[in-house]
């Protein structure tokens, strides 16, 4: 695929296939075509959330090494 993945262009795009989705006025073949698409749009966004919350790992020095902590703990632990 030579277009770059963008989180907010595909999620942008999937509102916009929702939105015709929804109004009910577009034939049958149009509408697995866009659903279709719009699957497709919603596994490349998961897969960028899922890569996003890798990234997030905070990285906390302790006792001169680097030590991965997952942002999700909550404070306190």
């Amino acid at each position: 695929m030579s277009e770059k993945i963008n989180f907010e262009t595909n999620i942008k795009e999937l509102e916009e296939i929702v939105a015709k989705l929804e109004k009910n006025d577009i034939p049958l073949d149009e509408s697995l075509k866009l659903f279709e698409r719009g699957v497709m749009l919603s596994a490349q966004c998961n897969k960028l959330l899922d890569e996003a919350e890798q990234k997030v790992n905070v990285l906390l020095k302790k006792d001169g090494e680097m030590v991965e902590q997952d942002f999700l703990m909550e404070d306190g632990e």
